[in-house]
């Protein structure tokens, strides 16, 4: 098999710390899940990306540390990827000054997520969160990934990464990088907060209870469950027929998940109740899930060496990937 004809998956994830339901839903298990539907599989720790949002090394290094326990207690199997950390692999900086040598700076004022994040200061937003696209088009590039699972709020990056790609084989008239796809994750992606049922789940928000962590026990997920808000109205037949009721359906939808099932199987069972039987039921499934996660991520954390061997043995795979194509770019570019 070719390069031109495999299958090779790369994913990128933060390391923010511990993860909650909504990424474990929303990529995590369905990484997990694919991993036999690709003929090479990159994940990768991209640390590198971290850097405009910690600046402490130790706690960087916890972090990847973390996340790396976190995927393999997720179920995430070495022998079928390979699991590295970015700033182990020194091509995917080296690619990243190439390419932003070549990107328009057109291109990069449309970013939504940029202007997002930088708001009305953009006076004192750093170049690395500028620059953040150009750098994951390298991530991406640098091993001629075919297929790239990403949210929504990431496909204008990858749509980026595709236009690059394209500059760049018109600037050097050579068709060397393929345009690498997004494949845009499932109905599960959207896991919204416990407190409001219109925002995502996520870590910046100031209420621990809005989310729920892989390492949290069980008590700490029975508590935020049950506070979990609601409405006063009883679960309908359909999902349809709650469409106004936001905080409803993402219970409904978080439950559906977990059991694996359709979220209109999910009303048909409950219809005519209140949630208070929802939620007995959404705490077993989440007992039943995440409680060995979080117990599997706890003896990870315990056997650093092991996570070291893991981390070395994909940046290793890595790193003789990226270092053929990176000789094979510099001999194009005439460096």
């Amino acid at each position: 098999m070719t390069e031109k004809t495999l299958r090779r998956i790369l994913s990128g994830i933060r390391p923010t710390g511990t993860i909650h339901l909504g990424n474990y839903l929303g990529a995590v298990k369905q990484w997990v899940d694919g991993l036999d539907t690709a003929d090479e599989n990159l994940i990768c720790i991209v640390d590198l990306h971290a850097l405009d949002t910690i600046q402490e090394g130790a706690k960087l290094q916890h972090n990847s540390e973390l996340m790396a326990a976190t995927l393999l207690a997720c179920g995430l199997d070495p022998q079928k990827s390979h699991l590295f950390k970015q700033s182990a692999v020194p091509a995917h900086t080296q690619l990243c000054w190439i390419l932003s040598s070549i990107t328009p700076l057109g291109w990069l004022n449309r970013m939504t997520q940029f202007k997002e994040k930088a708001g009305k200061n953009l006076d004192t937003v750093c170049l690395g969160l500028y620059a953040y696209p150009v750098l994951q088009a390298a991530d991406i590039l640098i091993y001629k990934a075919t297929h790239v699972p990403v949210g929504e709020d990431q496909k204008q990056h990858i749509e980026l990464s595709r236009d690059i790609a394209q500059m760049f084989n018109r600037r050097f008239e050579k068709e060397y990088f393929n345009l690498p796809e997004p494949v845009i994750q499932g109905p599960a992606t959207r896991i919204m907060s416990l407190r409001d049922g219109t925002s995502k789940m996520s870590k910046s928000d100031l209420s621990d209870y809005s989310r729920i962590h892989l390492t949290d026990d069980a008590d700490t997920i029975a508590k935020k469950i049950k506070k979990a808000k609601t409405d006063p109205e009883m679960i309908a037949g359909s999902i349809k027929e709650m469409a106004q009721r936001p905080e409803a359906i993402n219970l409904i939808n978080m439950l559906a998940a977990l059991t694996e099932q359709k979220p209109d199987d999910v009303c048909t069972q409950f219809t005519g109740q209140n949630f208070s039987a929802l939620k007995d039921a959404l705490i077993t499934a989440c007992h039943e899930i995440i409680l060995p996660i979080g117990n599997r991520i706890q003896e990870l954390m315990q056997d650093k060496k092991a996570i070291s061997t893991v981390l070395q043995n994909g940046a290793n795979y890595a790193n003789t990937l990226a270092q053929k194509h990176l000789k094979e770019i510099y001999e194009i570019v005439g460096i």
